[in-house]
């Protein structure tokens, strides 16, 4: 089995594609700090599966980091919660 990059690629590519979409006109506006979190499968065999999680990040803050990423968890709770 090798890595596929295609998923990580496809996924920050929708990424740019949206942050171009709702913020690409506006002159102010940069990137700043990015976080990525990968979950990695080995197959075990048959239908069995471990799992690592890889992150990587820019920000040398490591409050910031949190922060960000309870920002992100707030995000997806609501996503789901607000119908």
């Amino acid at each position: 089995m090798t890595l596929d990059g295609s998923v990580l690629g496809n996924c920050a590519s929708e990424q740019m594609e949206a942050l171009e979409r709702d913020y690409g006109d506006d002159e102010t506006v940069e990137i700043g700090a990015v976080i990525t979190i990968v979950q990695v499968l080995k197959s075990e065999g048959g239908d069995e599966y471990s799992s690592a999680v890889r992150m990587r990040h820019n920000v040398s803050d490591p409050y910031m980091v949190l922060g960000l990423m309870r920002a992100a968890e707030q995000n997806i709770l609501r996503s789901f919660g607000s119908d």
